[in-house]
């Protein structure tokens, strides 16, 4: 991370800097800053040599107003508590933004996946299983994939989950195999919703994004299926692109799927021979380019950073990339910036229409999901923009966060106090 920033504070922050647009009580407001819940719990995991080690997990149910917990399961080193709480608060405003009937949590195990055996990632994994199983469940609290995890860790959830309960319940999770009840769609949903945001982001703001150059910090699961869908859909020209390797370059475009050949192939972009340069991921932040969409971790754009920052626009891919000093230096330099809680939504909002088609029983077909998920996308940002112009926000995060704390506190007071 470029600064040690807390992100549970930038969330707040970023809700009281919305406050001020909203006509909601103090007490409220205050409610609607703190998570429910948070589970905090340590598994005990035979290793293979028959050792045991020790993995401080986390599960954050943040807020429950307009539906079930819903939020992802990360496995980094740097996990920690307060982290699970921003991400799950993130995700309670995320949607909300886009609409859909569901609360925020996210959860998370602080381990380095890289250092352990697919075995012993899955008895870590069924270990934590069993820690949610009291907590989860298709109208409890529904966990998907994040750094680290995904359609291989979902399954196991699953598997643990309905092995305890006695029971079948592909709704559990989402994000799985569609083998196992997963959605056409779904793998590919964060790195659409960002592609589509970024469209509709250079109409809005009547820029051209045919041949708009595009710096793409993080390739992951959604920077490189962002990167590679602005380049085939939009016809962007995808120029830098990064790992934890550090950053590659052409200035003339990079074939953004031999660059993910080569990953794959390698484990990392650095010697990728289509590129000309090699940098850190620091220069390619603040590359001259048309679109930055930073797709890594949170606090990825300090304000020393935003003082350097060379793109018209950014798009999050990643949950909160910028810093609170950084969104306001950002906006007196009139670099717009699109949040994350609109612009990543793609992948919760798949997840929601997996879990419709799992209670359903009942598959969509691929061309369904990306319709539906278009047309989710496109309300939002018409919402966005249009509550970014009636209330004279200073940027487009704010206006998120005044559409999303309406509809939330709208939940809350409809449903009433108890007890």
């Amino acid at each position: 991370m470029a600064e040690d920033v807390n992100p549970f504070e930038s969330l707040q922050e970023q809700i009281d800097d919305a406050a001020v647009y909203v006509d909601v009580k103090p007490d409220v407001l205050e409610r609607l800053k703190q998570p429910e819940r948070v589970l905090e719990t340590n598994l005990s995991v035979e290793m293979d040599d028959g050792s045991i080690e020790v993995f401080k997990a986390f599960r954050s149910q943040f807020n429950g107003d307009r539906g079930p917990y819903k939020g992802g399961i990360r496995y980094h080193p740097n996990v920690s508590r307060d982290e699970v709480k921003a991400l799950s608060g993130w995700m309670v405003y995320k949607c909300a933004t886009v609409d859909i009937p569901y609360g925020g949590g996210k959860g998370g195990i602080v381990v380095d996946p890289r250092n352990y055996s697919v075995n012993e990632l899955e008895r870590i994994t069924r270990a934590y299983a069993t820690e949610l199983r009291p907590i989860i469940g298709p109208d409890k609290d529904i966990p998907a994939p994040d750094v680290n995890t995904g359609q291989r860790e979902m399954n196991w959830i699953k598997g643990t989950y309905e092995t305890l309960e006695n029971t079948t319940a592909p709704g559990t999770v989402t994000g799985k195999a569609p083998t196992s009840g997963g959605s056409a769609g779904r793998v590919e949903a964060t790195g659409r919703s960002v592609m589509l945001t970024a469209r509709e982001a250079f109409a809005y703001l009547g820029k051209d994004i045919e041949s708009a150059t595009v710096a793409v910090q993080g390739f992951g699961n959604a920077g490189s299926v962002a990167a590679r869908l602005v380049d085939e859909e939009l016809n962007a020209n995808v120029v830098a692109v990064s790992d934890s390797s550090g950053a590659i370059y052409n200035p003339e475009g990079l074939d953004v799927a031999d660059a993910k050949a080569h990953k794959n192939a390698t484990g990392q972009l650095k010697g990728y021979e289509g590129a000309t340069t090699e940098f850190t991921n620091r220069d390619l932040l603040t590359e001259d380019v048309d679109l930055l969409i930073p797709a890594a971790l949170e606090n990825a754009i300090d304000a020393a950073i935003a003082e350097d920052v060379e793109a018209d626009i950014i798009v999050e891919a990643a949950n909160g990339p910028l810093t609170p000093d950084a969104d306001e230096i950002l906006a007196d330099r009139d670099v717009a910036v699109f949040p994350d809680i609109l612009a990543n939504a793609g992948g919760v909002t798949v997840s929601y229409f997996e879990w419709v088609q799992n209670r359903q029983r009942f598959s969509w077909t691929e061309h369904r999901v990306n319709e539906e998920l278009e047309r989710i996308i496109c309300d939002a940002f018409d919402t966005l923009t249009e509550t970014y112009e009636a209330t004279d926000a200073p940027n487009y995060r704010t206006a998120a966060y005044v559409v999303a704390i309406e509809r939330v506190a709208r939940a809350a007071k409809d449903a009433g106090q108890f007890p």
